[in-house]
Parts: C-alpha cells; structure tokens; sequence
C-alpha cells in the first residue's frame, strides 16, 4: 500500500492555490467597500461571486492535504478522491453561482438601480488584472488534477465577470443605459455554465468508476488478449481512483502449458507502456485444453492465481 503510482504535483498546486486563495479574498473586500461607496449593486454583485470563489479555492486547498495523507488499511487509497469531491462540489458551486445572476439580473432588468460608472470601471478594471495573474499562475499549475482545473474554472469566471462590468460600465458612462448591467450579466452566467459543465461531467464520470477519456475498454480487451498465449480476457474493469491515476483488473485465460507469470509480467509492461495504466491487478487462470476451447474461456477445471501491481 505504500506505493505512490501517481505522479504527484500536489505541493506545486497547493502554493499557486495559496496564492490566488489571497488575491481573490483581498480584492474582494476591496470591492465590497467600492460597491458601498459607489451604490453599486454590481460590484457587489461580483464581490459575493469573488468571496464563494474564495471558499472554493479553499475547498480545494483543502482537498490537497487530505489527498496527500498516506493510506491506511480501511482506506487503502488514502483520500485521493477528496480532490474530485471538490471538483464537484465547485462545479455545483459554479452552477448556483450562474442561478443567482440570472435571478438579480432579471430583477434589475425591472428596476435598474443607479451606479457610479466611474468608480465601478476602475475597480473592475483592477479586478481584472487580479483575475488575469489568478488564472496565469492557475493555468501554469493545473496539470492534469480535475481538482485544479476546477478552481481555475472559478477564476475563469471571475475575470469574464470583472470583463462584464467594464463593458457595462463603459456603456453606462457613454449612454447611460442602466440596462446594460444586467444584460451583460446573462451573458456572463451562460459563460459560467458552460465552464461548469466540463467540471461536472468528468467528477461524475470518475465518482461513476467510468472508464477513462481518451482510452476504449474494447480496444484494450482486444490487445490483451491477442498477445501469444493468452486465450481470453473476461471481467475487465478500467476506471480512474484520481486525476491522472487510472486503474485496471481482469481475469487473463493462458493456455495449458503457459508460463502465467511471464505472459502477466508481459501484459502489465503493456498496459504500463502504450496506455499509461500502471496500478494493474491480473488474475491469471491457467486452464487445460478442454478449458481453453470454451467460448468462455474459463472451466471449473481452471486454477486462478492474482497478481497485482
């Protein structure tokens, strides 16, 4: 149990999350005071979106610690799946997030409130260059961790936020249609949405035990069992325990005579090699002639031996 198949990038990921962590809570108590002095609901609006942003960077800070802690005998995987449980829980958060601004952004469309333009440009234009350093050093770190995609799927959002409170502003101090604010605001929710949705989908894929993006089960069955030797390959299970940590096991049928512990230690540098799975468990079956005729390609004459790696 003590062997670490993944590579693991965890410390490098905790410190950019540290960081984006401050610079996201900091700036948004920055704009919750400029929203007070300007009036302006917006700001505050996106100042709520920065502050869940912020808990959710946490969350996933979080998320990395536990998933560093080593395994134990009841959890022999340790808590590397607490990452993807925080990549969902942020793709969900991203969704409520995208709710509620189509909610206060049909509310302001019935009764526009009065906003500062000038005030709100500035900091939104802070905001973004804030967002734009967050998603820079998110983006330089993510890797292949879901867990960090999705936070920086939140810091993502936060800029198109700040991008569409400086394009309402400025509409608001060139026309002074107050309806600009929150008709930009839908458009930022759908944006938010559709960041969510890849988060979502591939949490719920691994949390579903599905088989990996990127590698077909069949194909993989087929090239396991056309190796000279071995009669059949049944009950393949190929799924993924973490971002970047694919897992497999099947039962292989050789034929009589066959060296099982050669052909596994074949099909584990195979697997290992062309796909990329090295956490393997193979059980060999070792059947006699009679045995290895059978479609099945097992037989109760058959003697199993497993073999994990």
């Amino acid at each position: 149990m003590g062997h670490d198949h993944h590579h693991d990038h965890r410390g490098a990921d905790a410190r950019a999350l540290a960081v984006v962590l401050c610079l996201t809570a900091a700036f948004a108590v920055a704009e919750v005071i400029g929203g007070i002095v300007s009036g302006s609901l917006a700001l505050l609006a996106d100042a709520g979106h920065m502050l869940s942003d912020s808990v959710s960077l946490g969350l996933a800070l979080g998320a990395i610690a536990l998933a560093r802690r080593p395994p134990t005998a009841r959890l022999s995987f340790g808590f590397r799946r607490a990452e993807i449980l925080a990549a969902l829980a942020n793709g969900v958060t991203l969704v409520a997030i995208a709710i509620w601004i189509f909610i206060e952004a049909a509310r302001r469309l019935q009764d526009p409130p009065e906003v500062t333009g000038g005030t709100v440009l500035l900091i939104a234009v802070l905001g973004l260059a804030v967002n734009l350093a967050g998603a820079a050093i998110l983006w330089r770190a993510q890797g292949g961790s879901l867990n960090m995609r999705a936070a920086l799927a939140h810091v993502v959002a936060d800029l198109l936020g700040s991008v569409g409170v400086i394009v309402a502003a400025g509409i608001i101090l060139t026309t002074g249609w107050l309806a600009a604010d929150p008709l930009v605001s839908i458009l930022i929710g759908l944006l938010i949405l559709a960041s969510s949705w890849r988060v979502l989908r591939e949490a719920t894929e691994i949390l579903l035990e599905a088989t990996p993006a990127g590698i077909d089960a069949d194909a993989v069955g087929a090239r396991m069992a056309a190796g000279e030797g071995i009669v059949a390959v049944h009950d393949l299970h190929i799924w993924t325990i973490t971002s970047g940590f694919p897992a497999l096991s099947a039962h292989v049928v050789v034929g009589p005579g066959e060296d099982c512990h050669a052909l596994q230690a074949e099909v584990t540098r195979m697997l290992a090699h062309d796909y990329g799975i090295t956490h393997t468990t193979l059980q060999v079956e070792h059947c006699d002639d009679a045995a290895a005729a059978t479609p099945s390609g097992h037989s109760p004459r058959c003697q199993g031996a497993e073999h994990a790696h």
